[in-house]
């Protein structure tokens, strides 16, 4: 039977909610549970997946006000994947940002074709940069 899953748009998560659904998909993220409370709070747009009182999925973006928009996170947990609950997310992004330019996301090689499939191009030539380890 499929669970019957409720989305939210909404900044407030526990600290255990977030830890639990970070870790589930081994996301090292989910080590710094205060930060990541901090972090959705300070996220433009959060949508959420909830089976019960369950956290099960979330996609969290960040946005120009105008033009631009960023997913920064995606995670279902991993009974909950291959479900519809990804896609799901991401379409209540893409329509609520369906007046701006472009929506942008960085992925590993192993989810592009989960973008692909929700509409996501990849542009030729293009990588991204970043930098994981900064200096004090």
């Amino acid at each position: 039977m499929r669970p019957e899953i409720k989305y939210k748009n909404t900044h407030k998560f526990s600290k255990k909610e977030l830890e639990e659904l970070f870790l589930s998909v081994e996301w090292s993220s989910g080590e710094y549970p205060e930060k990541l409370v901090i972090a959705m709070k300070n996220f433009d747009t959060v949508f959420s997946a909830w089976d019960g009182d369950e956290l099960v999925g979330l996609i969290s973006v960040m946005d120009d006000g105008i033009m631009n928009a960023y997913i920064h996170y995606l995670l279902v947990k991993p009974d909950y994947q291959l479900k519809g609950i990804g896609k799901e997310l991401v379409r209540r992004v893409t329509s609520h940002y369906k007046d701006y330019l472009r929506i942008v996301v960085i992925t590993l090689n192993e989810n592009v074709k989960f973008y692909e499939y929700c509409g996501f191009e990849k542009e030729e030539g293009k990588r991204a940069l970043f930098i994981t380890e900064l200096e004090n």
